[in-house]
């Protein structure tokens, strides 16, 4: 026989707009489930109560997370989203998880990645180019790793680090002058 494991996990959306939260739980046979609900706290923003359906997903936009006013679908913010799934009884049937959100940055990464012209610089550019490219990346990467293991201010360390490389980058200081240390780690 089955046994209840309550379990949530977050899909991409592909959109900053959105995100989504799916129900991954096991249910035995015959299980009723009464007052299901997420509880999600944005970064810089209250948490809130959302009730939810069983066996589904749910999107998440700005408006539903009380982030903008009903029918406006802003972006939603980078940054650890704290979310918890319960039901009755909730001190034996919960799930809580804490993602690092990196779409508006993704975003901006891509954009920059596709309006560079790898063609167009002599190759010690070209070179630094991409070692920046990867090593903003990394950073990305090394910040939803952080937050899903817990570690919050080295996800946001990560993070602040890559979003400051791309502001670089994007203001044309490729770091190709041999100031790249200093400009982007000082």
């Amino acid at each position: 026989m089955a046994t209840l494991k309550v379990k949530i996990v977050t899909l991409p959306t592909y959109d900053v707009t959105s995100m989504a939260v799916a129900d991954a739980s096991t249910y035995p046979p015959y299980t009723i489930v009464s007052n299901p609900n997420l509880l999600v706290t944005p970064p810089g923003f209250p948490a809130v109560s959302i009730p939810f359906i069983i066996k589904t997903y749910m999107i998440l936009t700005s408006d539903v997370l009380g982030i903008s006013d009903e029918g406006v679908h802003m972006p939603l913010p980078d940054g650890v989203y704290n979310i918890t799934y319960s039901f009755d009884p909730v001190f034996t049937n919960f799930d809580k998880i804490s993602i690092m959100r990196v779409d508006q940055i993704q975003e901006k990464f891509d954009n920059v990645f596709m309006g560079l012209d790898m063609m167009e610089c002599e190759q010690a550019v070209k070179e630094q180019t991409k070692v920046t490219l990867n090593t903003i990346y990394l950073l990305i990467q090394g910040s939803v790793a952080a937050a899903n293991n817990c570690a919050t201010i080295e996800a946001y360390k990560l993070y602040d680090q890559a979003n400051k490389m791309l502001d670089s980058l994007i203001n044309k200081n490729c770091g190709c002058s041999g100031n790249n240390y200093l400009i982007n780690f000082y």
